[in-house]
């Protein structure tokens, strides 16, 4: 059976005056995005020697999933909110689920 998740893992570096700012308004949207239909799971998670990293892990349902995220209220209010905090562009990479399977998720 193939698998149909997609997962992205974002990274954001953020400016150090903004970690805290940052990391509440992603929570905002991470809770707000897990109840999409879409996506499986939004994870947020702080690297814990260099505070000022993170990496979103986002797992949508559908290959159109990301899309319809991206027209929401709550990411449109992230994206804008947090854009001035990051220290770089945000990067993201694109991965096929492998385990566990997706009814797992």
């Amino acid at each position: 059976m193939s698998q149909s998740l997609l997962v992205v893992h974002v990274h954001v570096h953020v400016k150090p005056e903004h970690v805290e700012s940052f990391r509440e308004a992603t929570l905002v949207n991470a809770r707000q995005s897990v109840k999409e239909p879409g996506i499986a799971r939004f994870d947020v998670i702080q690297d814990t020697e260099d505070r000022t990293r993170f990496v979103l892990v986002e797992v949508y349902r559908t290959a159109q999933a990301p899309a319809a995220h991206k027209e929401t209220a709550h990411y449109l209010a992230w994206r804008d909110t947090v854009a001035p905090m990051m220290a770089a562009p945000r990067t993201s990479q694109k991965y096929l689920n492998c385990f566990p399977d997706d009814a797992g998720w």
